[in-house]
C-alpha cells in the first residue's frame, strides 16, 4: 500500500532563504510554461505538452546557470508534470460539462511545494545514515536537519518540501508499505456524524468535537482585523498575514490530531465500521441564492456551514479510512437518507420521530432514544445488510 509521511524540518537561515528561493525559482518555471502553452495555442493554434517542455529544459538550464540551473532537472520535470496535471484536469471537467477551471498563473503566495523523484535525482532521504540527527539532502541546499518523529516504512518514491507559514515540511510518499494488522475485536459498530459530538457510535459512545475553530475565533478576529488596517505591499502587512497564516495552521493542526486519536480509537475497537456516505460539498453549499430567487434562513445556513467545516468530518473519514486499510479493519459506507428519522426498534419512518436534535421518540412505537445513538443504529443495520449482500452475490 501507498503511505505518506510528513516531517517538520528544521533548516538553518542560509537554508531557509535558499529554500524560499528555490519555491520562487519554480514558481516563475510554472507561470513560463503556462505562458508558453497559452501564447502557441493562442497565436499558432499549437498545443504543447509535458515532452515538448520537458525537452527544453536543458536549454532553459544552460542559459540560466545561476537561476534555473542550481536545482535539481527531476525536480523542474515535476514541477511540468504538475502543470501537465492540471490541463488534464481542465479538459476533463470541460469534456464532462462541469466547471472546467482553466489553469492559473501562481501568485509569490500560491506556490509553496516542489517535488522530488526520490532516486538519484537531487535529492535523497537519510543523506547522513550515521549522524545521530536524521537529515534530508536537497541539491542547491544541502543537508536539512529532520525532525523526524516515527519511523519510515516502505520504499520512498517521491519527496516533496511543502512551505506552511513560516514552517517547512517534508512530505515522504512511500510505496510497498507493510500492513500493521490489529488483533480480530469481532466487534461491530455504525457512527453517526454530527455538529454537537464529532461522533456517535451504536454503543452509545459519543466523540467530543472539539470546535477548533470557534475555540480561536476571537483571536482570529483581531488578526484579520489587524490585517485589514496594513497598506499593502508593507512589511507591516506582511507580518499581519503571517500571523492569521500561523493561527489557521495550528487550527489544521489541532484538527488533525483530534481526527488521528478518534480514528484510531475507533479502528482499534471494531472490526467492522459503518458510516454515512456524506456529500459534504452539497451540505455545505451556500443558501444565498441569486436576486431573482434569494435564498431562506441564509444566516443559520452559513453557521451550520461553518460548524460542519469546523468538525471537519472529511479529514475525520479520510483518515478512518486509511487507518482501517492498514489495520486490516472492514469500512462500509452507506447511504445516509431517513437514517435520522427511522425508529431503529420497528423500523417506522416519519419526520415527526425527531423531537429535538438530541431527543427521539418513534410516533408509532413510543421508542425513545438519543437522536444521534438511534441513527447509529439504523447506519450499522444498513452496512451490515449491504455487506451480507455482497459477501453472498
Amino acid at each position: 500500500m501507498r503511505r505518506s509521511f510528513k516531517f517538520l524540518l528544521r533548516p538553518t537561515a542560509k537554508q531557509s532563504a535558499a529554500l524560499t528561493q528555490c519555491l520562487e525559482d519554480h514558481r516563475q518555471l510554472y507561470n513560463a510554461a503556462l505562458e508558453h502553452r497559452r501564447t502557441s495555442y493562442g497565436k499558432a493554434g499549437v498545443t504543447i505538452r509535458y515532452g515538448d517542455q520537458s525537452a527544453e529544459l536543458k536549454e532553459i538550464r544552460k542559459e540560466d546557470p545561476d537561476g534555473q540551473g542550481r536545482w535539481s532537472a527531476g525536480s523542474q520535470q515535476q514541477t511540468l508534470r504538475r502543470l501537465d496535471k492540471a490541463f488534464a484536469a481542465f479538459f476533463r471537467r470541460a469534456k464532462a460539462r462541469q466547471k472546467a477551471g482553466y489553469p492559473r498563473f501562481k501568485g509569490r503566495g500560491w506556490f509553496d511545494t516542489v517535488q522530488w523523484p526520490a532516486v538519484k535525482n537531487g535529492a535523497r532521504w537519510d543523506s547522513r545514515p550515521h549522524d545521530p540527527v536524521t537529515r534530508l539532502y536537497l541539491l542547491g541546499i544541502g543537508h536539512v536537519r529532520v525532525h523526524q518523529h516515527r519511523r519510515v516504512s516502505g520504499t520512498v518514491k517521491t519527496i516533496s518540501v511543502k512551505r506552511e507559514g513560516a514552517r517547512w515540511f517534508v512530505v515522504l510518499s512511500c510505496d510497498d508499505v507493510p500492513a500493521e494488522p490489529l488483533p480480530a475485536t469481532g466487534a461491530v459498530a455504525g457512527i453517526d456524524m454530527g455538529v454537537a459530538s464529532l461522533a456517535t457510535t451504536s454503543d452509545g459512545e459519543h466523540i467530543d468535537n472539539r470546535r477548533r475553530l470557534a475555540a480561536s475565533a476571537d483571536r482570529l478576529a483581531a488578526a484579520q482585523r489587524d490585517l485589514a488596517r496594513r497598506k499593502r505591499g508593507s512589511k507591516r502587512r506582511r507580518e499581519a498575514v503571517a500571523r492569521v497564516a500561523a493561527l489557521h495552521a495550528k487550527v489544521r493542526r489541532q484538527r488533525l490530531d483530534s481526527a488521528h486519536k478518534a480514528a484510531l480509537a475507533l479502528v482499534r475497537a471494531y472490526g467492522v465500521i459503518v458510516h454515512e456516505d456524506l456529500r459534504i460539498t452539497n451540505m455545505t453549499r451556500a443558501a444565498s441564492g441569486t436576486i431573482e430567487f434569494p435564498g431562506r434562513n441564509v444566516a443559520q445556513k452559513a453557521g451550520l456551514n461553518r460548524s460542519i467545516l469546523d468538525a471537519g468530518w472529511g479529514v475525520f473519514l479520510t483518515i478512518l479510512s486509511h487507518k482501517a486499510e492498514s489495520a486490516g479493519r472492514e469500512l462500509v459506507a452507506v447511504d445516509p437518507r431517513n437514517t435520522s428519522r427511522t425508529c431503529s426498534r420497528c423500523g417506522h419512518c416519519a419526520k415527526e420521530n425527531r423531537v429535538t436534535q438530541a431527543a427521539f421518540r418513534c410516533a408509532a412505537c413510543g421508542h425513545a432514544a438519543h437522536a444521534d445513538v438511534n441513527a447509529a443504529k439504523n447506519i450499522l443495520r444498513a452496512g451490515l445488510a449491504l455487506r451480507d449482500a455482497a459477501q453472498a452475490a
